[in-house]
């Protein structure tokens, strides 16, 4: 890690890690969405983020150690990957995922994998974390027999965009 937090605090050295307003979302899409790319999380980003704001979290996020940039030649793309210090924020997440389907406005289609993931438990975090560990480290399949999480994460957001879309939404239940 380039700096050191303003103290000792362990929530505070967390909160600087990955706390602001856009690093989450960054982080939300390279674990649920599979994203690794710039282009991909620009384009991608529910929320709109700027290219300058997406390039300085980014920036912050190899920085912080919660991320690596391969080296690209010119005219290639820079692949970004999760280190095993992100991966395991799977279940840090999951738990904001669950207080904002229960305590913020949300859409069925957006909040489908935190429901997947709140009704999971932490079976599901650590097979979703196994897969990351996988495809993010090379680490082998230390289960390749268990049903695949970012399967049952995907299937349960087209799920919700087959669902007609309701208004007056808390949690992703429809009033």
């Amino acid at each position: 890690m380039s700096t050191s937090p303003r103290s000792g605090c362990a929530i505070n050295a967390a909160v600087e890690a990955f706390g602001d307003q856009w690093t989450p979302v960054v982080l939300r899409d390279m674990i649920f969405g599979g994203k690794r790319y710039f282009r991909e999380l620009l384009t991608g980003s529910e929320e709109g983020i700027a290219s300058n704001l997406l390039a300085d979290r980014l920036a912050r996020l190899v920085d912080s150690g919660l991320l690596t940039r391969a080296e690209a030649r010119r005219g290639q793309r820079a692949r970004y990957t999760l280190t095993e210090p992100a991966i395991q924020l799977v279940p840090v997440l999951a738990a904001l995922g669950s207080w904002g389907l229960r305590h913020r406005d949300t859409t069925p289609r957006l909040a489908a994998r935190a429901r997947v993931l709140e009704e999971g438990g932490t079976e599901l975090w650590h097979r979703l974390m196994d897969e990351l560990r996988v495809a993010h480290l090379g680490s082998p399949d230390p289960h390749p027999e268990r049903p695949s999480a970012m399967a049952a994460l995907r299937e349960a957001v087209a799920s919700a965009e087959a669902t007609p879309p309701t208004t007056g939404v808390r949690g992703g239940r429809r009033d």
